[in-house]
């Protein structure tokens, strides 16, 4: 039975123990906003193409690649494999016992990983690739064990404030690190360094933030019996997976949420993923007014975070959630009628952004939470997280194609609206209430 929320904010050991879950945030996130967002891709590419032979392509496995292509391959085979080990990770880490040591040791492989980035160089373009892989996998897998600590630490009225609290610890990890690394990189010549060398340091320091950091989450998160529903071996994971994945039909509201996040989601991953793109293409601004917007995002979506939590606090996560989905669909069609070289909107726009992106991701995390079954958080957070990578190539798609059917990088980012009409349209009618029944769990006061 549930605490009283009084006692339960009074406990100290569930204190420290979100301490420990908020850390987590702090510690991976600047493997997304260093490495996956900023530097990898064009270093990796930059490594590529000294590699390349006189007809100015790869050769990998009997095939023939142009550099420039070679990141956005290696990250959609990371993705691919995201799809196959995201949901084994998931049913295993239900039915362990040692659910601490199994997110200790996937961030630890992952921040390995990460720090060897450093020996990229030379045109070790294969290593570079192995080495993103294992990362980025072990990256989604270790996510999702994190993820799954939510409902053992928060009850249902407290996910919201919980959830938002730990996506602005990550912010301000992930800005502080970028920050040093942005100074670092922009002062490279003065500290005697080239700018590959430079690079090379910022995705070695990544890593290791990631891993040290994850000690404190290790330290102080603590294990807990599987419930009921998952008791057996860990070792019989594809068993209780296919198990699962037969059950799903059983909570539709459950797939109802899961298809509208994926939709709104998509939209949100390809803003943040083009708006460079369309800011350098169409708007025509300099990469110093795109690193400065980054920045502003990074540390406005903190309080952004901690703002809309608030704000669900009084009104519920889903009002929330779809209010965002407005905020967004406000900012594309701001974005498509900016001016070539304003910056001072842009930089508007890079804010409205920084306030809703850390509040629709922290909401929608907590929300979900609701709908899972217990004793199989890990397993439909894997599901969850695919929602959030594995079809992050549908907004992409849309606005590449819009693109090469206009010619024009404006028609291509109003496409995008259709991800949050959907999306909303979808959320709006979900019975929340009713979801959250269905999948055996107490509604929380606000939804």
């Amino acid at each position: 039975m549930t605490a009283p929320v009084a006692a339960r904010q009074a406990d100290p050991a569930l204190r420290r123990e979100r301490l420990g879950w908020y850390s987590y945030d702090w510690a991976m996130s600047v493997f997304n906003t260093s490495v996956t967002t900023v530097f990898l891709g064009p270093y990796l590419t930059s490594v590529a193409e000294t590699a390349a032979g006189p007809d100015e392509r790869l050769p990998f496995l009997g095939l023939s690649i142009p550099p420039g292509s070679w990141f956005s391959y290696v990250l959609s085979f990371s993705v691919v494999l995201q799809v196959v080990v995201l949901p084994l990770t998931g049913a295993v880490a239900d039915r362990t016992a040692r659910k601490r040591h199994l997110l200790g040791a996937l961030a630890a492989l992952g921040a390995l990983a990460a720090t060897c980035l450093f020996f990229v160089a030379d045109g070790r373009y294969l290593l570079g690739a192995v080495l993103f892989v294992v990362a980025n996998v072990s990256f989604g897998a270790a996510t999702v064990v994190y993820y799954s600590w939510l409902p053992d630490l928060a009850a249902p009225d407290e996910r919201d404030a919980v959830s938002s609290r730990g996506w602005a610890f990550g912010y301000v990890g992930g800005a502080l690190l970028l920050a040093v690394h942005l100074g670092l990189f922009l002062g490279a010549g003065s500290l005697g360094l080239t700018e590959g060398e430079a690079v090379r340091i910022c995705l070695a320091t990544a890593g290791l933030w990631w891993g040290l950091f994850t000690l404190v989450t290790v330290s102080l998160l603590r294990d807990r019996r599987p419930r009921e529903a998952a008791a057996g071996p860990a070792t019989s994971g594809f068993r209780q997976l296919w198990g699962t994945l037969r059950e799903m039909r059983a909570f539709p509201l459950t797939l109802w949420f899961l298809g509208a996040y994926l939709l709104f989601n998509d939209g949100v991953q390809t803003v943040i993923s083009l708006s460079a793109t369309y800011a350098t293409e169409e708007l025509g601004l300099s990469q110093s007014v795109l690193t400065g917007a980054i920045l502003m995002v990074q540390v406005v979506a903190v309080f952004g975070a901690l703002g809309l939590g608030r704000v669900a606090a009084r009104y519920g996560a889903k009002r929330t959630v779809l209010g965002c989905l407005v905020a967004w669909t406000a900012v594309l069609v701001a974005a498509y009628t900016l001016q070539e070289g304003a910056v001072a909107q842009f930089y508007a726009l890079a804010a409205v952004i920084g306030l809703v992106q850390g509040g629709t991701q922290a909401l929608s995390r907590s929300l979900f939470s609701h709908l899972i079954p217990a004793g199989k958080e890990a397993e439909y957070y894997s599901f969850y997280e695919i929602s959030d990578r594995g079809t992050s190539w549908l907004g992409p798609l849309a606005f590449g194609l819009t693109y090469q059917l206009t010619g024009s990088y404006r028609y291509a980012i109003i496409s995008l609206v259709v991800f949050f009409v959907a999306g909303f349209l979808l959320l709006v009618r979900l019975p929340m209430r009713r979801a959250v029944i269905a999948a055996g769990n107490t509604p929380p006061e606000r939804l």
